[in-house]
């Protein structure tokens, strides 16, 4: 998960564990994101990966936009921020950071909102990367193969944070599960496909690799390890008895994602444009001052459907009961040929 979580130290305990643990290029600018790679080979010497997004290529309805800054304003004033004014495009500076992981040779760059062109793909085997394309259906596995990707992350609706689809204003349907997506994707592609999505123990890791996954890939899992940057606000919302579990909501950034029902979602959910990044952009300096007062109410508390099973222990631990389940597991179905 983007915007903090993902940290140098949470990457490295969960390699040293025998993972592969990415760090969350998202909203970094080019240097600090060289200066945590970095972090990272100074902390271990096991490989791992990053995340990359890729831009959004299609025009946002400004006039809706507009309107969602109207709808923001009374509580900027209330909580003293100022709105900017987003901006019409926002690339997250790709091109700069496809540069940074060549110039260090990560081992395993990955993607998030999209395919990346044939050309990065190509400069990446090149450096010597694996390359990982997150999908959410058959349509974007078969777009991501086509494109040269070596691995699928395949993403159901539980995940937590931001759905990966390659398609901005398109909310996930509560079905296929995790496994039965899986499923379907192993029956259109031939690569190996790693299971995202409510993966919390033995029985959600013996349903997708028995549905054909290589591996799986958690996040929600490690938010409480005292190496993942969650921030305190954050921590005590996951395990707040009272809390009425998880929601799929444009109200933080334009896009759908899923996190922690909170009163920001219920005020501004229903009138968020599809506008990634542009509500992002709106929105986060009421999310910097609610981090700043501790206010989980108007925090994006991203997590996913298992996130009851996350446990404050060590990334370590987690990644170590996760693989023995893995090794556990039924043998996946052989792909097609």
């Amino acid at each position: 998960m983007a915007g903090g979580v993902s940290t140098p130290a949470l990457v490295a305990a969960v390699g040293d564990a025998g993972g592969l643990g990415f760090l969350a290029a998202g909203y970094l600018r080019p240097a600090d994101l060289a200066a945590d790679i970095d972090r990272v080979r100074r902390s271990t010497t096991a490989p791992f990966g990053v995340n990359v997004f890729v831009p959004e290529s299609r025009p946002v309805d400004r006039a809706a936009v507009a309107r969602f800054r109207q709808a923001l304003l009374p509580e900027a004033i209330h909580r003293g921020v100022t709105l900017p004014e987003p901006p019409e495009r926002d690339t997250d500076h790709f091109a700069e950071k496809i540069e940074v992981v060549l110039d260090a040779r990560v081992p395993v760059v990955s993607f998030t909102f999209g395919c990346p062109p044939r050309a990065v793909v190509d400069r990446l085997h090149a450096a010597g990367s694996q390359v990982v394309v997150t999908v959410t259906d058959v349509a974007e596995a078969r777009v991501a193969v086509a494109a040269g990707a070596d691995a699928l992350c395949v993403q159901s609706a539980d995940a937590g944070g931001h759905r990966a689809s390659f398609t901005p204003d398109r909310r996930p349907d509560p079905q296929p599960g995790t496994a039965e997506l899986v499923g379907t994707v192993r029956r259109a592609v031939a690569v190996p496909l790693i299971a995202a999505g409510g993966i919390t123990g033995p029985a959600q890791v013996d349903a997708v690799v028995a549905a054909g996954a290589s591996a799986v890939q958690v996040g929600t899992a490690l938010l409480l390890t005292p190496q993942a940057g969650t921030h305190p606000a954050h921590r005590a919302a996951l395990t707040e008895p009272g809390r009425p579990g998880t929601v799929v909501t444009r109200a933080f950034s334009g896009r759908p994602a899923r996190g922690l029902r909170n009163r920001f979602v219920d005020s501004f959910d229903a009138l968020a444009p599809a506008a990634y990044p542009q509500v992002h952009h709106l929105t986060k300096p009421l999310r910097v001052a609610a981090a700043a007062r501790g206010d989980a109410e108007q925090m994006a508390l991203w997590a996913g459907t298992g996130y009851r099973s996350a446990r404050p222990e060590p990334a370590g631990r987690v990644v170590t009961r996760l693989a023995a389940a893995v090794a556990a597991a039924t043998p996946p179905h052989p792909a097609p040929r």
